[in-house]
């Protein structure tokens, strides 16, 4: 009650004749209530579902009205569930984010790599003890039960907390974490501070019926990133950066924003960033990046000299850098990030294949304009006389901005696009892959819809020649397709190409 009034979020309590003195669960899901739950009444709720807690020994609820089917249970009414629910849920499982060093991450591309990089490094500076919450893995101790795949990038705020806890049980001293726009949205980081907070870049994505109704929306929950972290990094080559900045300006004093560029990447002649960095090599595999410091603070890091990243693409080079800042903040030495920054690899993030009839394959989880754009250019300056295939889909019911997108950087970079199903949920594929394909230009790519997803990937890797590059976006390790409101088991973009290249 106490921190419902602190927050102003308390509008009333109505005891039951019988309050609980204490509860042992809180859930938001009535399928999982037993004895002495707290149950959250949020989200698309009916209220069957508290009939359905109270049934299985709920004792509270809390929720934005009072409902009959909760009669002869404690009521607590207040003015935003979800706010309430990220409160109650970080005390109920003992405020484990003041027992973590945690690193949050943002971005519209590049926050799945750069937690890859940043917990790599960080892990094996504190000898297994970083945690990771990013949108393939939940990574909460050392064990291989103590990592699954992740359902959303940041889950609901009673989940997150659950997960953090797990790892403070678990000896975990360090998490790295990727922060969604829409967890920001839907209040399920309400009330939680980070140590450090990751600025990567801003580009529209998530802008539909069921996300953010404007880009304005989309930049404003990303910022708050900024306004609820100790410390920051930002990428100072990003889109809308004089606000990112002036967000950042906002709640910090200047001694904790730390700004990161390419070399002779002006940015304004009022901004001087605190590293710059430059290309020194770069092929289809790998890369090694050099950093320079440009401040007093930036100099006391001491981090500059060369770096190997072991993940091809030069804007996986931003992402090496934000990484290498980052762990630097959290005390590892710049001997210990050379050591172990080239050992990273991300599941599903420009994975290449060699084939011996066809061309290369890179698989990558790209799946908007910026990403599948960042990605096809790069490779098409590795091979500018030769052709480049790319499969892709967009997601059903969700990031309907995309679709767009994702035709416009096709007919900047690719020659060959093949349209499959990629996550159409309760929307039809084909549609889908109609309105992207409405977004190409047809006089520079040719195109063709395959719905079957494993047919598409063969097709596409049959199509090309020794030379060419065939891309393989959106699902990377993906086990799973979301149709008609089911997750239906997938092989895997990569699977599917391993066993063909092998057949062959």
């Amino acid at each position: 009650m106490t921190l419902l009034s602190e927050h102003d979020l308390l509008i009333e309590k109505k005891a039951a004749q019988e309050p609980p003195r204490k509860f042992t669960h809180v859930t938001y899901d009535s399928r999982q209530a037993t004895a002495q739950t707290l149950f959250f009444c949020k989200g698309n709720f009916e209220p069957a579902y508290l009939n359905q807690a109270k049934e299985k020994g709920a004792t509270a609820y809390v929720s934005e009205r009072e409902y009959v089917q909760g009669q002869g249970l404690t009521a607590i009414i207040v003015r935003d569930v979800q706010k309430a629910m990220s409160l109650l849920g970080a005390a109920f499982y003992g405020f484990p984010q003041n027992q973590l060093f945690i690193t949050g991450i943002t971005g519209t591309k590049g926050k799945t790599t750069t937690a890859y990089f940043a917990h790599g490094v960080q892990d094996a500076h504190t000898n297994g003890h970083a945690a990771l919450f990013s949108t393939i893995d939940r990574i909460t101790g050392p064990k291989p039960e103590q990592r699954f795949k992740s359902d959303l990038t940041t889950p609901e705020s009673l989940d997150l907390f659950h997960d953090m806890a797990e790892a403070v049980k678990n000896g975990m001293t360090h998490l790295i974490m990727e922060v969604s726009s829409q967890a920001f949205k839907k209040n399920r980081v309400y009330g939680l501070k980070y140590d450090l907070g990751i600025f990567l870049n801003i580009s529209p994505d998530h802008i539909g019926r069921n996300e953010h109704p404007t880009f304005e929306d989309y930049l404003y929950c990303k910022e708050q990133l900024l306004r609820n972290s100790k410390n920051v990094i930002i990428n100072a080559e990003s889109q809308h950066f004089d606000e990112i900045n002036g967000a950042a300006k906002g709640s910090l004093m200047d001694d904790h924003i730390y700004l990161y560029a390419r070399e002779n990447s002006l940015i304004s002649f009022q901004t001087q960033v605190d590293f710059e960095f430059k290309e020194t090599r770069q092929d289809l595999t790998e890369s090694t990046v050099e950093i320079s410091s440009y401040s007093d603070k930036g100099r006391k890091l001491a981090i500059d000299g060369a770096y190997e990243v072991d993940i091809p693409g030069d804007y996986n080079q931003e992402n090496a850098i934000a990484a290498i800042v980052s762990a630097a903040m959290t005390g590892v030495s710049a001997t210990e990030i050379r050591q172990h920054l080239p050992e990273v690899r991300v599941p599903g993030r420009m994975e290449v294949f060699q084939t011996k009839d066809h061309g290369t394959v890179y698989i990558d989880y790209a799946h908007n304009y910026a990403s599948l754009k960042s990605l096809l250019s790069f490779l098409r300056q590795q091979i500018p006389d030769e052709r480049l295939i790319v499969l892709t889909g967009s997601t059903g019911d969700k990031g309907i901005s995309r679709r767009s997108g994702l035709g416009q950087a096709i007919s900047e970079e690719a020659d060959v696009a093949i349209l499959t199903s990629d996550d159409p949920a309760t929307e039809d594929p084909l549609q889908i892959a109609q309105e992207i394909d409405q977004h190409i230009d047809h006089d520079q790519v040719e195109v063709q819809i395959v719905l079957d997803r494993k047919t598409a990937v063969k097709q596409a890797i049959m199509l090309s020649k020794p030379g060419e590059i065939v891309v393989l976006a959106g699902k990377g390790r993906d086990a799973t397709q979301k149709l008609n409101g089911k997750n239906v088991p997938y092989e895997t973009d990569v699977k599917i190409a391993e066993d063909l290249i092998k057949e062959r």
